[in-house]
């Protein structure tokens, strides 16, 4: 049997096949740490869980809109209004399965054939594959001065004849750092000024840390009207740790969200009813859930960050939010995919390797986990990768002789 072209270019999702590799080894009984995972330990909040079991309870679960039900898309708007200080209308909502589906059915929506998307580096593992399955080009752009933060020229060197769009993650996925207020200020005119699409895949801009707050690109924005390329891209999965409902949201020009319902009634025919419900509950409840999520995250990156930092050798640079940090082992392995098989196999610890994300020498780690999973995993790791550590470390019950170099 023979698959397409295109789908022999595109690679399985990393984090996925982390996970169940993970799944995997915990059922065998494995001591396995996850220290790759991308989803809250929280609940969802009580709020949803009982408007999607209301639903539920009637029986009545039908197709929803393809953009998404007038109910989510009222909450989208408010939201919106109450986060973001604009105003817009339901034709300039979509409601999709996830802000990953979302992103998607956008590129689908605006690239011709080989047209361009650039975003900085590190950046989302899925951006490439996604720019590819849309019949783009993915272009990483790297900071010249070595760190998470681009600039504006940095951006600028990569931008071509055949750039459609740019991508921003803020605060990033896997670095945690958050793009200055100044970069998106002046990103966001430099988009406008080269008629460029610009996507903020802002998913993680309520899980800031140290009293800062994400920068509202609508702030910068001279054009918001009916040929505004600007489009932010949210959804529930992290923020209200909701990751298996699979609800997310754009928000763009009417013109382009007709064409992305188009596209996406014939993909999905549209989200899944219940989980929209839930989504609205968590919108319209109480909104306690998120500081109480954000104040764990923010205590677990301290612990995470002082547990790299006491590691010789070991880079790392402070998350400004989300819930993942990406500390530079290079020196010890510069092979970041040798250095995360090394770690899973020997002391069952699963981290994602950094040229996932564009940056050898990296690893992104997770501490959305508990605080025992954090200490114990960086503690196998350091062991792992110390040669004056003791010769024997004990997990699970089990001894293990460190045999390598």
């Amino acid at each position: 049997m023979s698959v397409s072209q295109l789908a022999r270019s595109i690679k399985a999702s990393p984090t996925l096949k982390l996970n169940e590799t993970a799944a995997k080894l915990r059922e065998k009984g494995e001591p396995v740490i996850h220290l790759g995972g991308g989803e809250p330990k929280s609940k969802a909040p009580l709020d949803a869980v009982l408007n999607c079991a209301t639903q539920l309870n009637t029986g009545e679960v039908r197709y929803a809109p393809a953009d998404g039900l007038p109910a989510l898309k009222k909450a989208v708007i408010r939201y919106t209004e109450e986060q973001y200080g604009q105003a817009f209308a339901p034709r300039n909502v979509i409601v999709s399965s996830g802000a990953k589906q979302s992103i998607m059915t956008l590129l689908y929506a605006i690239l011709e054939p080989k047209d361009e998307v650039v975003y900085p580096a590190p950046y989302w593992v899925s951006y490439p594959e996604m720019a590819k399955l849309a019949g783009g080009v993915g272009v990483a752009v790297l900071p010249e001065d070595g760190t998470f933060q681009p600039s504006v020229p940095d951006v600028a060197d990569r931008v071509g004849s055949y750039t459609k769009a740019v991508i921003l993650n803020s605060p990033n996925n896997p670095s945690g750092i958050m793009y200055t207020r100044e970069f998106i200020a002046e990103m966001v005119e430099f988009c406008e000024k080269r008629d460029l699409w610009l996507i903020m895949d802002d998913l993680y801009n309520r899980l800031v840390f140290d009293g800062q707050k994400a920068p509202n690109p609508y702030d910068f924005a001279k054009n918001v009207g009916p040929s505004s390329k600007l489009v932010v891209v949210q959804g529930v999965s992290k923020m209200y740790a909701m990751t298996g409902f699979r609800i997310g949201w754009a928000l763009a020009n009417p013109e382009v969200v007709e064409a992305m319902t188009n596209i996406q009634g014939h993909q999905t025919s549209g989200p899944v009813t219940v989980s929209q419900w839930a989504a609205v509950g968590a919108l319209s409840g109480v909104q306690t859930s998120i500081e109480s999520l954000r104040l764990t995250l923010e205590n677990q990156r301290n612990l995470m960050v002082e547990r790299l930092s006491a590691i010789p050798g070991v880079h790392v640079t402070k998350p400004s939010g989300t819930f993942y940090c990406f500390p530079d082992f290079s020196a010890y392995v510069r092979d970041s995919q040798r250095l995360a098989e090394l770690l899973l196999e020997r002391v069952r610890v699963v981290t994602v390797p950094g040229k996932e994300f564009g940056m050898e020498g990296h690893l992104r780690l997770s501490y959305c986990g508990t605080v025992k999973d954090i200490m114990d995993g960086l503690e196998r790791i350091k062991w792992a990768l110390d040669p004056q550590a003791p010769n024997e470390l004990y997990i699970g019950g089990r001894k293990l002789v460190r045999d390598w170099a």
